[in-house]
């Protein structure tokens, strides 16, 4: 038995599930592993985290415990052990909103409507201490992996987009930062109808969350890069998210545009990197659909400048780009 299957083990007998069944969930891009457990009637889920991997659970300890004393439906921490990377959470099933929709369409625009109301709630709550705040600085110095892995690019090139991106964050998104969960998406919500108003809507894979601008996990739900969120209902949910928050229509539009290229640019360069570090290839055909919404945030007048710098330096991802990238992966 490896160490970390002992270690495992270990803790499974010391929480009391030693004798349960275990069964693999899908994972996500990071190095945890999720395992269902099964004991009798009960179920719990395991985050195996290697710390020698870069993992560290404490982080989405401390959320969990903020985002539940708001009254959301973060997972329930039943049993841990932050230094060898374990934790036994709450199942909180399998009814993520990506597959409720593929199975029940009519159900889109009620999930959508219930994932921007989690945010509303978020944003109108101070957030924990000690979080990253995602300056307008930090945010542009965060596009290297674009020029790095996607396409490479000269230094001036990259330092004038770089320039560009923080000037036009800095001028158009001065709201006051929120706490912002990051990879706030379909895949990462759960349909929990039991439950009542916002706890209806389960989290998932909030651990690296920061300061942002309220606009952050919008774009992340709306401009998904996994599925296509139809235009009305994005539409409609930046429409519900400003009537909730009663900011200025116009310049929140703005905002959301420039996080918005902030985002899908850093995305290109880190799908890029998975494929060709993490040998995951998968995430290549999704490029396209981060170059659209890509395409959408630099179609606002406000960012002509950005628009004319991306769009003269990196180049769309045509068959012979992403099959490029893919060589690269084997």
């Amino acid at each position: 038995m490896s160490n970390r299957k002992a270690l495992g083990a270990q803790f499974l007998a010391k929480s009391g599930w030693s004798h349960a069944t275990q069964m693999h969930l899908a994972g996500d891009a990071s190095n945890r592993r999720y395992l269902r457990l099964t004991r009798g009637n009960e179920t719990a889920v395991l985050m195996d985290a290697p710390p020698a991997l870069g993992e560290d659970v404490r982080p989405f300890v401390a959320i969990t415990n903020h985002l539940r004393d708001l009254g959301l439906s973060a997972p329930r921490i039943m049993f841990q052990d932050s230094a060898n990377g374990f934790l036994l959470i709450e199942d909180l099933g399998d009814a993520l909103f990506a597959r409720l929709i593929q199975a029940q369409p009519h159900m889109e625009h009620g999930l959508y409507c219930a994932a921007v109301d989690v945010l509303v709630q978020l944003h109108n709550r101070p957030p924990p201490d000690g979080l990253l705040d995602y300056t307008p600085a930090k945010m542009a110095a965060f596009l290297s992996p674009v020029f790095e892995w996607y396409h490479p690019a000269t230094p001036d090139e990259a330092r004038l987009i770089t320039s560009e991106m923080e000037a036009a964050l800095s001028e158009h998104c001065q709201a006051t930062p929120v706490m912002a969960l990051r990879d706030y998406h379909a895949e990462n919500l759960l349909w929990l109808p039991d439950r009542n108003g916002i706890k209806r809507t389960g989290l998932l894979d909030y651990q690296d969350a920061v300061m942002a601008h309220p606009s952050y996990d919008l774009v992340s739900l709306l401009q998904d890069a996994r599925r296509d969120v139809p235009a009305q209902i994005q539409t409609d949910m930046i429409a519900r998210y400003v009537k909730a928050t009663s900011v200025d229509p116009k310049a929140f539009r703005v905002a959301y545009n420039a996080q918005g290229a902030q985002r899908n640019l850093r995305i290109l360069g880190i799908f890029a990197r998975l494929c060709i570090v993490a040998k995951k290839p998968a995430y290549v055909d999704l490029i396209p659909r981060v170059w659209g919404h890509l395409k959408s945030d630099l179609s606002d007048p406000s960012l002509n400048a950005l628009r004319s710098l991306v769009f003269n330096t990196l180049p769309e991802p045509t068959p012979e780009i992403l099959q490029r990238l893919k060589r690269k992966c084997q």
